[in-house]
């Protein structure tokens, strides 16, 4: 083969390599812009949904006929809170709507000082549905506040445990590391979350980086035993980060609630955990 024969031959093998890495270019790019596009309207519509159920409609008397069922559960809720100068932040919570949203949505969560206010949701048959996909069905971030079947959706677990990622964009369970400050974590601090008929409150008593093992498969909470060295390991926590109010006496006839995400540094050793006691219990309908 000629000289000349074999520059043309290398020139359109280079040629083709170009051509192959600009189309895996594009389509990477594609790819890209479409998850980006899926992430913001996922954005989107939590932020619809935030609107929606902070818009201020409570302004009225609550003695007038036209208070809202929403108000009221929130009231019933709070006759066991004021005394304690505890008082419920009031949501304009549609759930026959918010279930024409996503039919997943069960309840709402929202702590102050943070970003957290969201839906929570549960898929029937996949656990790990709403770790990977949003409300819409769309696939990726920023998922969805979320608990496994293993938790019941009355809240009546001695230990409930809620997951949601940890996010560049800020989204989801991101801003629960604002409890990393100690100063900030040095005041009172509540998870509230909403159902049809009631308003949970718990007092945050640790945030917390703990092993990543899955705290409802690995520790039996109905066991009294197990459940008090669960909380002594909270009590005793020395890790990397240990928010811990030792002032805050957690028993195991007390039920509490976990916000789970990843690490800072999405150390996959490690979750970062957000723990709260509820004050305000329906004895009744705490599982045995």
């Amino acid at each position: 083969m000629a000289k000349s024969d074999k520059k043309t031959e290398k020139k359109w093998i280079w040629f083709v390599l170009f051509l192959a890495c600009m189309a895996l270019v594009i389509a990477g790019s594609i790819v890209l812009l479409s998850e980006m596009r899926d992430e913001q309207a996922a954005d989107l519509a939590f932020e619809e949904l935030q609107n929606q159920v902070n818009t201020e409609v409570f302004q009225q008397e609550e003695t007038q006929e036209d208070t809202t069922e929403a108000a009221d559960v929130a009231d019933t809720a709070e006759d066991m809170l004021l005394a304690n100068g505890i008082e419920i932040p009031k949501k304009q919570l549609d759930w026959e709507e918010l279930r024409e949203e996503c039919e997943d949505i069960y309840a709402w969560i929202y702590v102050p000082d943070t970003e957290v206010d969201y839906p929570i949701l549960q898929h029937p048959t996949d656990d790990s549905y709403y770790l990977n996909y949003n409300m819409d069905g769309t696939k990726g971030f920023p998922g969805c506040i979320y608990t496994e079947k293993i938790t019941s959706k009355d809240f009546s677990d001695v230990h409930t445990v809620i997951y949601g990622h940890n996010l560049k964009s800020g989204l989801m369970f991101t801003s629960l590391h604002n409890f990393e400050d100690k100063e900030l974590f040095s005041k009172d601090h509540y998870i509230f979350i909403y159902t049809e008929d009631y308003v949970y409150v718990y007092e945050i008593f640790a945030a917390y980086e703990y092993s990543n093992l899955h705290l409802l498969i690995n520790f039996d909470f109905d066991n009294e035993y197990v459940y008090q060295d669960f909380l002594d390991s909270i009590y005793e926590a020395k890790g990397r980060v240990a928010n811990v109010k030792t002032d805050i006496e957690v028993t195991t006839e007390d039920q509490i609630v976990t916000l789970s995400t990843c690490t800072k540094d999405s150390n996959e050793k490690y979750r970062y955990l957000v723990t709260g006691v509820l004050l305000n219990p329906r004895q009744e309908e705490r599982k045995q």
